[in-house]
């Protein structure tokens, strides 16, 4: 939902405090607007030269300084040479948040080696998918995760080489052979060197519709938002960022990460997210800055008073889906300095940063740097998501607060515009561009988010366009969904969509389904939960006699969405995934209420 005005105006001394980030950023990303300067692999070793015995990463009973990442990373790129990965060859990931996830990717690529960075999520047809979109030839897969490998080998390729980092037994241990092998002729690694151009990693997205998508990542775009980050946050030396957030992800596994370490910072990378734990971990370990999605914050808030939640050391918290609503109150309660929100995406050349502090607001770009970082907002048909032309075939322009379809200038690395590395998949990469949109032959980048911008040039998130909603700081494919409930038996048609909860970030999923004779609730509850993620599975259930079509034989979503949860406004039988009981359960007046109120965790 769209975020009200903020109800104070930044801090005092704001917009000189902007004005030195962005100059930070700008300053730090300039060699690689250049084509110069070093990929992360590269330049590594150099910062474990500068920072030597200082820690880079910490986590349960392990601490890397930067001289022990380096050393690990380098046995990870002898193992690599020595498994004949060569130039482009795809290693799979899938593997939980720990240090050696850093050094395994830093230590591939340092050898022109891609690694593509698996949802731990995922299982069934969507990791077959994400695996198949990349055609590796090793794929490491660490505790609790092989036997998700076993149940689809039927369908991985045959030649597929498997390793385990931990003791599941699915393969040989990498990380106890590289313990043992002999450093690979250095000759061997320097002539493997990798360009900034090459791709480093897969990061894979929902995008705005289907199954997983394989997001190119150079490594160029690695060092862009490890050093403009370092920049807009002025990382030093003795910073500790709080990092919960999954490797695989592009904040949490690049962001986070690269900002810290090539300032000379270090990172404390926790398994998952622990309201309860969370102020014992920040303040024992002295951390600085906490990496956050909106949604993290709001579960702070909620918790009961903590005696240490005000004798943190934080001067940053940075992020982004942090809404308006709980902005004030989170700074407030925990004495938070500073909050610094963003908006990006892991394939998009869109990038939106709220220096000033405003809350609710997730970006604003200074008239200085317009010409560099060109966004446009248009507008869109509210049902199809289809972009609105003029008379002219141009597309229409957004007036000041009117919500619009966000859009970023393709272009050229420091040139008007930003490049747009594309996925694996070359139709799915096309389908994410829009030509002619405010000149002939101009191409934009769609990022499928409604924004609107006020009077002062301050932007502000809306909502997803089209089939895709965000849920748990996740993407969730309606389609997708869509596709996993059709396969349950007695289910003979679905329909999934986003539907607003009071008080939640994003929008909880809801399906619509039509059923044969002879359908029961468990079998589909023990279904979604076997074949979906978690954060996937639809919350409320519909069970409809039929489903609504437009003429285009297109289900009504949109009249599906606005009906939502509510059992007063909606005729048919509702349910709710109560996951402390583990099954669907009637969805009734009083339970609406209470899911309202936000007397229930979902």
């Amino acid at each position: 939902m769209m975020d009200g005005p903020p109800k104070s105006a930044p801090p005092a001394g704001a917009g000189s405090d902007a004005l030195r980030a962005w100059t930070r950023a700008l300053a730090r990303v300039a060699p690689f607007a250049r084509g110069e300067g070093a990929p992360f692999p590269t330049l590594l070793p150099e910062l474990a030269t500068r920072f030597a015995t200082r820690p880079a990463l910490l986590s349960d009973g392990v601490a890397l300084s930067y001289r022990d990442l380096a050393g690990r990373a380098g046995r990870y790129a002898d193992w690599a040479v020595r498994e004949g990965v060569g130039a482009g060859d795809v290693v799979c990931l899938l593997l939980a948040n720990c240090p050696d996830y850093v050094a395994i990717w830093l230590g591939i690529t340092s050898v022109r080696g891609v690694v593509a960075l698996l949802n731990t999520n995922l299982a069934g047809d969507a990791l077959a998918h994400a695996i198949a979109a990349v055609a590796p030839t090793h794929i490491i897969v660490g505790d609790g995760f092989a036997t998700r490998i076993t149940t689809i080998r039927d369908r991985l390729p045959t030649d597929l080489q498997c390793w385990t980092h931990g003791s599941d037994a699915a393969g040989p241990r990498i990380d106890q052979v590289i313990g043992s092998l002999p450093p690979a002729p250095a000759a061997a690694i320097a002539a493997r060197a990798p360009a900034l151009g090459d791709t480093a990693l897969y990061i894979y997205t929902s995008g705005t519709t289907g199954l997983p998508k394989a997001a190119r990542v150079s490594h160029r775009r690695v060092m862009e938002w490890s050093c403009w980050f370092a920049g807009m946050i002025d990382t030093q030396p003795d910073d500790r960022m709080y990092n919960c957030l999954p490797l695989y992800h592009s904040v949490g596994g690049i962001v986070a990460v690269g900002a810290m370490l090539v300032g000379g910072g270090s990172v404390l990378i926790r398994p998952k997210f622990s309201a309860s734990r969370f102020w014992d971990e920040v303040t024992e370990h002295g951390c600085t800055v906490f990496q956050y999605i909106g949604e993290l914050c709001r579960y702070l808030l909620a918790t009961p008073p903590h005696p240490r939640e005000t004798a943190h050391r934080l001067r940053l918290a940075c992020g982004n889906g942090l809404r308006g609503d709980v902005w004030e109150a989170f700074q407030e309660r925990f004495r938070i300095p500073r909050i610094l929100e963003f908006y990006a995406s892991t394939e998009g050349n869109l990038s939106l940063y709220n220096c000033t502090g405003r809350p609710g607001a997730i970006g604003h770009i200074p008239a200085f740097l317009a010409h560099r970082f060109p966004v446009a907002l248009i507008r869109c048909d509210a049902e199809s998501g289809a972009p609105l032309r003029g008379a002219d075939g141009l597309c229409i322009a957004c007036g000041p607060d009117e919500a619009g379809e966000a859009l970023g200038r393709i272009g050229a690395a420091g040139g008007h515009g930003r490049p747009f590395e594309g996925y694996t998949d070359d139709a799915a990469s096309e389908a994410k561009i829009l030509r002619d949109v405010l000149a002939p032959g101009d191409a934009w980048f769609r990022t499928g988010d409604l924004m609107r911008r006020d009077a002062a040039g301050f932007y502000y998130f809306v909502d997803r366009l089209g089939d895709t909603f965000r849920w748990k700081g996740e993407n969730v494919a309606t389609e997708e969904v869509a596709q996993a409930l059709r396969r349950c038996p007695g289910v003979t048609d679905a329909v999934v969509y986003g539907v607003a909860i009071p008080g939640m970030e994003g929008r909880a999923g809801m399906a619509a389904i039509t059923v044969a004779d002879g359908f029961d609730l468990p079998t589909l509850h023990h279904h979604v939960a076997t074949h979906l993620p978690d954060y996937a599975r639809p919350l409320f259930l519909r069970l409809c006699r039929a489903i609504d079509i437009t003429g285009t034989f297109k289900p009504m979503t949109a009249a599906l969405a606005r009906e939502g949860f509510d059992p007063h406004g909606v005729g048919d039988a509702l349910h709710f995934d109560d996951r402390a009981r583990g099954a669907f359960v009637p969805l009734d007046a009083t339970l609406h209420a209470r899911i309202c109120n936000a007397e229930l965790k979902l």
